[in-house]
């Protein structure tokens, strides 16, 4: 699932609640109390007020620098241009699909770079991503990361070491079942 558009609290809005179930504030409490994957996004795309956007996405196994799978925004992109109010282009804007090799879950450790954008509308004052990894519905890992600050108008870059839960063979047989 990609990396949800929010900051530490972000206001959704009931054009979209009947859709994707939204509620009137996300907060990072909320997201953290989730142990399956929703179905849907928790904010509207519209609920970006900071106007972040995700640019470059790639993950690898950190042993062999294997690259498992890398997404690059088009540069000239516009989402501003797209029809949003439409939750079916709203959802092919904000989603990332990728199929990972079974050897995956094999891996010690796997590194992810993430690239993100600022817009210029006003400094973004700790910024909080929760990443949650499932897998067959069940959450296997959890991460919170704090950005801090980022200036308006800025590009920047977050890369990540995971170490990756004990899979033996039997284990990930389990899993994939």
């Amino acid at each position: 699932m990609a990396p949800p558009i929010a900051g530490d609290e972000v206001a959704g809005d009931e054009q979209h609640a009947s859709v994707v179930g939204v509620r009137d504030a996300v907060t990072p409490n909320d997201v953290l109390e989730h142990k399956e994957p929703t179905a849907g996004f928790l904010c509207p795309l519209s609920a970006n007020r900071y106007g972040v956007r995700f640019r470059e996405f790639k993950i690898q196994d950190d042993s062999s620098k294997r690259v498992l799978f890398h997404a690059k925004m088009d540069p000239d992109a516009r989402t501003e241009d797209l029809d949003l109010s439409d939750p079916e282009i709203e959802r092919s804007v904000r989603t990332i699909t990728y199929n990972l090799p079974v050897e995956f879950l094999t891996y010690n450790t796997v590194r992810t770079m993430l690239s993100f954008s600022v817009g210029q509308q006003a400094p973004l004052q700790d910024f909080r991503m929760i990443e949650r990894h499932y897998l067959n519905g069940q959450l296997i890992r959890s991460y919170d990361f704090k950005f801090g600050f980022c200036i308006p108008g800025s590009t920047n870059c977050w890369e990540s070491i995971y170490d990756m839960p004990d899979n033996s063979p039997e284990r990930v047989k389990v899993r994939l079942a």
